[in-house]
């Protein structure tokens, strides 16, 4: 990675880090729930989703605050999925990011409902927001939702829930984790992109970007269950084979998986090429997304 890249993804991490946590403090509610959500904003992660909608605005505008709660919104989101992801019910697991997780820390029911403000105060959030007009406001409420609802992330969970212990094809593996993970990558292009004025015909390239983006980062985080360097990861490496989940290395074999990756890339750069977005972040990002070793 670049030292311009890690300038930026650095600097907007702490960005973002500040904004998340700020909002949940200023909340007047339980201390036990307020613990509970904060321990897992303030986890680390990497903020690769407010980044990417952040990225998007700037590659058509420049009054970047206007992204902020947006962007704060979908990482509630994001966090509020790992902590239910994590739970017995769930992928059962004990450590997140290098740390307990939630619900090994405030038991379970806490750990629900920290998961569940998390996910309604995100919609409060940009409700909230003064630098949004009231037909941006709607339009990114439903976005949001349809990207973590039904039709979105909770299909992809249950989807990789009943995968489990199951043979399915590459098409199928594409599906799930084009709901799973792909949906919120693409709510962040998307919202980014409109925030920032860009026209109809560049945000449906974004849109098909956001596809293989969120294709590219999971082909990659199999690798890195493969190969990765559990230090770096905070989690245990051989996690996916011992839950007997479907991945890619599993379908394609390690060096399949790579040569997968590499199409992706390439459709991806084809996509930005045509929303005259190549030489913004968004290309930068893309090969970080693929490169990362955590």
């Amino acid at each position: 990675m670049g030292t311009l890249l890690k300038n930026y993804i650095e600097t907007n991490q702490k960005v973002f880090h500040e904004e998340l946590t700020k909002h949940v403090r200023q909340l007047d509610i339980p201390t036990s729930l307020k613990k509970s959500m904060l321990y897992s904003l303030e986890a680390g992660g990497k903020r690769l989703r407010p980044i990417l909608l952040l990225a998007s605005f700037e590659a058509y505008a420049s009054n970047v605050e206007k992204t902020y709660r947006t962007a704060s919104a979908l990482e509630m989101i994001h966090t509020y999925s790992l902590i239910h992801d994590d739970l017995p019910a769930m992928d059962d697991d004990d450590y997140r990011r290098g740390l307990l997780t939630n619900h090994k820390v405030f038991g379970e029911a806490t750990a629900i409902l920290a998961g569940d403000a998390l996910l309604t105060f995100s919609f409060e959030m940009i409700t909230n927001d003064a630098l949004l007009s009231n037909s941006e406001k709607v339009y990114l409420i439903q976005l949001l939702a349809q990207a973590s609802g039904p039709t979105g992330m909770v299909a992809g969970q249950i989807l990789d829930m009943e995968a489990e212990n199951q043979t399915v094809t590459i098409e199928m593996l594409e599906k799930i984790h084009a709901l799973k993970t792909g949906e919120l990558l693409r709510f962040a292009v998307t919202a980014g992109a409109y925030l920032g004025n860009a026209t109809k015909e560049q945000i449906s390239y974004l849109q098909d970007f956001a596809h293989y983006l969120g294709l590219i980062f999971q082909v990659q985080d199999d690798i890195l269950d493969v190969t990765g360097d559990e230090q770096k990861l905070g989690k245990a490496v051989g996690s996916d084979e011992s839950n007997n989940k479907s991945t890619y290395p599993k379908l394609l074999g390690l060096d399949g998986a790579i040569e997968m990756k590499k199409h992706y890339i390439e459709k991806a750069k084809e996509l930005l090429k045509k929303a005259n977005a190549d030489t913004s972040r968004l290309a930068d990002l893309t090969d970080y997304f693929s490169e990362r070793d955590h």
